[in-house]
């Protein structure tokens, strides 16, 4: 059963679907409305492409996440030390404040209980709601990682919007001159 209040959402996608540029808009919106979002949204599509990179969302800055391996090599070039480095920046931007984290896939190092996991265990542990991107074909696996304990949402802004008003209505909203974060406002 799922609780479309709950803290934790996958924006589930087909293949055929990008994510990206709808959690890109979404941090946006949110950081110019004062909200401070956090995380990091992949800025390519496939990770064949070899340019793709990723962007924090918190500071607007370009990552590279893929070595170059070379034109002989197959299947994915993820550089697991970069994705390790940007999750130590992004944990430290929730330690200083947030009110949403945001990742980009619960992919392939997710699902084997690698890659960012720890943040979302560390964000919902600091009551900070979470959205992460998640491709149909690995639900299962995301449902078993959350425990059931997530919404699952369409890969469009609007249902993206809906669950982000039902989560944050439950949390006075900040002073523009004194910005608190979700979590220091539940303490």
């Amino acid at each position: 059963m799922f609780d479309s209040q709950c803290d934790l959402a996958a924006l589930v996608y087909e293949q055929h679907q990008d994510p990206d540029e709808i959690l890109r808009d979404f941090a946006a919106g949110l950081n110019k409305a004062g909200y401070r979002a956090v995380g990091i949204v992949q800025l390519g599509h496939h990770c064949l492409d070899a340019g793709l990179s990723a962007m924090l969302v918190h500071t607007g800055e370009e990552l590279q996440l893929f070595q170059d391996l070379g034109s002989c090599s197959a299947g994915c070039r993820l550089d697991v030390g970069q994705l390790l480095d940007a999750g130590e920046r992004i944990a430290a931007a929730i330690d200083r404040g947030a009110d949403v984290l945001i990742v980009n896939r619960f992919g392939r190092q997710e699902c084997e209980g690698k890659g960012l996991c720890y943040l979302v265990e560390r964000a919902l542990s600091a009551d900070i709601p979470v959205v992460i991107a998640v491709p149909s074909h690995r639900f299962a696996h995301w449902i078993k990682f959350a425990d059931g304990m997530s919404v699952r949402l369409r890969c469009d802004r609007d249902a993206l919007d809906a669950w982000w008003n039902n989560v944050s209505a439950r949390y006075p909203r900040p002073a523009a001159a004194e910005h608190r974060t979700v979590c220091e406002v539940l303490k």
